[in-house]
Formats: C-alpha cells, structure tokens, sequence
C-alpha cells in the first residue's frame, strides 16, 4: 500500500455541540481562532490514495484527549483493555512512519476513521464526552433511515443546502442518485458482484470523460469527497445519461458473464462521448472542469453557510 504525507494537520475541535475531524492545510489557517481545539494538538495523518482513506497517529490523538505526560503508556494500557474486553481492534492497527518532534521518521500506531471512532469510545476523558455523543446521534439517525429511507434524502437535501447548491442542482443530484440506484439493482440482478461496481463505474467513466474516478477525483483536487457532488451541472448531466444508457443497454441485452456487462458500460458510456463531443464542438471548449464544489460555491464564506 502506498501512503502519502500530506500538507495538512487535522485538529479536533468541538463547536455548536458537534465533535469532528477539520482539515486545515497550511495555506489556509485563518480560521484557526474560531475554533475551540482540545489542547491546541496537531494530529499527524497519512493519506493511502488506493484505500481512499486517512490515517491518523494514534499516540497525538491520546495527547490531544487524555491529561497524560506519557501517551505511549496510556496506549499499551488501552491495548490490553481493548483485548481484555474482546475487541479486535488492536490487532488491526497498523503502522507507519511519520515524522516526530524530532524531525525523524519513526513507526507509528495509526488508525482509521473507523477504528479512531471505535478507540475514543473506550477513553475515559471529559474531552471525549462530546465525541461519544456526536457518535451515539450518528448512529440514532442511521437506524431512523433504514427505517425511513425518506428521511435520508431529507437530510441530504438540508445538507446540500448548508453547502449552498442551488436548488436546480439539488434536484439533478437526487435524480442522478435515483437513477445509480437503478443501475446497480440492474447490475445485481444479472450477476453483477458489489465488489465489480467499481470496475463498471470505470468502465462508463473511462469512455465519456477519458479518466477512471479515481483519476476525475485527482482532477479535482478531491480525496474523500464524493465525485459526483463536486461536478458541474453538465459533468453530473452527462454521468446520468451515461448510466442511463447502460441500464437501458443492459436491459435489452440481458448480459450472463461480467464481460458482457463492460463491455454494456463502455457502449453506455458512448453514449455520453457522443453527447459531451457534440456539446464541445458548439461551445469551442472543454466540459471536464478541475473545479470542485469549494470552487462551485465559493459565493458565500463558511460562516454564512454555517449561520443558515
């Protein structure tokens, strides 16, 4: 696996009751005095661009949580309670070399967002209260969804408007979403593993913007954020129509083999070529844009999106 350092520190913070994880490149520190961080702690990651997931230094999130002089120490103890309570989770962790106060390389315990939310709940700290109950209400809402799915499409709506999307580009998302929904209950239906969506998804994207995701989400400048939520009306247009024509190919054709249903998902990607080419000849430019939703809907500052 092929882990990256990154130009950023993440610091916990707790505001409006609401315990998170905030990115904070060092370009960009000007909002630091309007959070209330625990300790003020710089907490080192490493970004696994296979994974598509962070990782975080176990032993700076114990110094920015617990009151102790000895973080390691607290951590060997916290291993053997963790095995003492069943747990499997220490022996998932995994380590990499990050740099130290020092400035040398030294392996490091480190853990993903999963198993960081799995470890806060079995530190004993007043700082970790809030987290704990952030994560409780979490997982409140995401029962009250399974139960009511109509819930879940509630609150994407409401947070898509705290991220100020226009109401036009709102209704385009939730339809794209109704209509990958489509697609991969097609997909299930003649065969098609959940572990191979990924591997179609390519396949459609490959042909009608010449990139895999992965490579669109680069363009983007994006890591864990979703693909489809930092397009432009017309990029999310032409994914739609796209899965669309391979639903409705794959249909027609009713494919046996996962082959046959590549090569379903390039052809419905065709589909999209044809469109976005046409659509370029007349305007005398490219469609594929590197930007992303910060840049789409830099019209309002975080704080007046906050307040709405």
């Amino acid at each position: 696996m092929s882990f990256c350092q990154t130009q950023s520190v993440f610091l916990l913070h707790q505001k409006k009751d609401v315990c998170r994880f905030v990115e904070l490149t060092y370009l960009d520190m000007s909002n630091i005095e309007q959070i209330q961080l625990f300790g003020d702690r710089q907490i080192r990651t490493a970004w696994n661009d296979a994974e598509e997931k962070w990782y975080f230094s176990i032993i700076d999130i114990i110094s920015a949580l617990v009151e102790t002089d000895r973080p390691r120490k607290y951590w060997s103890d916290l291993k053997r309670k963790l095995v003492a309570e069943g747990s499997e989770l220490s022996e998932k962790i995994g380590q990499l070399k990050m740099k130290s106060s020092d400035g040398k390389m030294y392996a490091t315990d480190v853990a993903d967002q999963e198993q960081l939310f799995r470890l806060v709940q079995s530190i004993p700290s007043p700082k970790v209260e809030p987290i704990k109950v952030w994560i409780a209400r979490v997982a409140s809402e995401r029962i009250d969804e399974i139960i009511d799915p109509e819930i879940s499409i509630d609150r994407a709506i409401e947070m898509y408007r705290r991220k100020v999307y226009s109401e036009e580009w709102i209704n385009q998302r939730l339809q794209g979403k109704k209509e990958r929904k489509k697609l991969t209950d097609e997909w299930k239906r003649v065969g098609v593993k959940e572990k191979q969506y990924a591997v179609l998804t390519n396949a459609i994207y490959e042909v009608w913007s010449g990139m895999t995701a992965k490579e669109y989400k680069h363009l983007k400048g994006l890591k864990k954020e979703n693909l489809r939520d930092n397009m432009t009306d017309t990029e999310s247009a032409l994914t739609t129509l796209a899965e669309v024509a391979t639903r409705e190919i794959s249909q027609n054709e009713d494919p046996e083999t996962i082959a046959h249903s590549i090569n379903i998902a390039r052809r419905g990607g065709g589909v999209a070529k044809v469109a976005r080419d046409a659509l370029e000849d007349q305007l005398g430019r490219s469609i594929i844009s590197s930007e992303n939703a910060k840049t789409l809907n830099a019209s309002e500052s975080p704080k007046e999106i906050e307040e709405q």
